[in-house]
């Protein structure tokens, strides 16, 4: 059986040459970085050169990026510790944001006064920017707004020197998660008013449980973890240097090859949605997906036309013929739910068909698309 990996949005394969250095890391640089003997100086300088290269590809102070296990967590440190420490009193996100800003913004509205406001979503996936300034300009509180670069699920860019205009026109705090962001786009954080942001290595060819957050310069935000000085005081607990040596070497192999894998990605999504267009009579593309845009290369999301009753077997079927892919985003897909995302932009009757999320990487090709839309041809004709 062929088997094929169309579910880089969830996570990437990790590249060869991270998992050597990571490897040479463990053996070699074990020491524990805060220790003042040179095993403890070597591991440290690991962390710190990594932290001075993360910081040039985006062109802020190295003292602005902070380390954490991923982007849910800075997506917690940024949000929670601007409401304890900043005088946020209102929230603005939107509903088509990741869980892991929804459901720490929910958590912040049960337990506090906070006011939380959710900008409207127009039906290609992208905020209404004139309801945004309606909000911000209104509102009589410290303002944090949460808006996510690149959505997870179907793929739609936010206009994001647009809103951090916004938000320092009204004196709000900008808070956008680029998880799905960096490693695939060039960005200049110096030319953004942006004041936090969230990272993750799993999405550019790095390992599991390292991830990023920057915060500004003299922002006022302090600690969410207790024990230690690690990470300036921001994240106490010992620093697991070979992932975020792992980090460094992906985000610059990323960067290094930027441009030729982006054109070779973004030329395997338009094979994909030419070929699934020819092959799939009444196929449908989800948002603003197939405008390349107003959505990343990375990745489609497509509605099929199949029945209610033979939806709920799609999934295992593409699955037993070895093809690998998302309904809705992998952190949800277990949980029998419907995707939040698609609630707020598709009609009631196309929300009754399945959709599915397909994201790409360097190490797709055309003939693995091929054969992925011959599998669903085939499972949408049979009886």
């Amino acid at each position: 059986m062929q088997k094929v990996y169309f579910d880089s949005a969830a996570t990437t394969e990790v590249r060869p040459e991270v998992i050597t250095r990571m490897v040479s890391v463990l053996k070699e640089d074990f020491g524990n970085p805060s220790s003042i003997h040179s095993y403890g100086r070597s591991a440290k300088n690991h962390i710190e050169q990594t932290r001075k290269n993360i910081a040039k590809y985006l062109g802020v102070k190295a003292s602005e990026i902070i380390f954490t296990s991923g982007g849910t967590e800075a997506d917690n440190l940024a949000i929670n510790s601007a409401v304890r420490d900043l005088g946020v009193k209102h929230i603005i996100t939107s509903k088509v944001e990741h869980h892991a800003v929804l459901h720490t913004v929910q958590e912040i509205e049960n337990r506090t006064e906070i006011k939380v406001s959710y900008v409207d979503i127009n039906t290609d996936g992208s905020i209404d920017y004139k309801h945004l300034e309606s909000l911000v300009s209104t509102s009589e509180e410290k303002v944090l707004v949460s808006l996510m670069h690149i959505n997870n699920e179907v793929g739609t860019i936010l206009d994001i020197q647009k809103v951090g205009n916004l938000c320092k026109e009204y004196g709000a705090l900008f808070h956008s998660d680029m998880v799905q962001t960096i490693g695939h786009y060039d960005v200049d954080l110096s030319t953004l008013n942006v004041d936090f942001t969230a990272v993750s290595a799993h999405k550019f060819h790095g390992p599991k449980g390292i991830g990023f957050a920057y915060i500004r310069k003299n922002s006022g935000l302090k600690p969410l973890i207790f024990g230690g000085e690690q990470e300036r005081g921001y994240r106490a607990g010992t620093e697991s240097v070979h992932n975020i040596v792992g980090m460094d070497e992906a985000l610059r192999l990323s960067y290094e090859n930027l441009d030729t894998e982006k054109e070779y990605i973004a030329g395997l999504k338009k094979y994909f949605i030419d070929l699934l267009s020819t092959a799939i009579d009444g196929v449908k593309f989800n948002a603003s997906c197939c405008d390349f845009d107003k959505s990343t290369y990375t990745l489609i999301n497509v509605c099929l036309p199949i029945s209610e009753e033979k939806s709920g077997i799609l999934l295992f079927h593409l699955d037993i013929n070895g093809v690998a892919c998302s309904k809705g985003s992998a952190c949800q897909s277990g949980s029998g739910k419907g995707s939040h995302v698609l609630t707020e932009i598709l009609s009631d009757e196309d929300l009754k068909k399945p959709s599915i999320r397909f994201s790409f990487s360097k190490y797709n090709t055309k003939e693995e698309i091929a054969y992925v839309v011959e599998v669903l041809k085939k499972f949408i004709e049979e009886e």
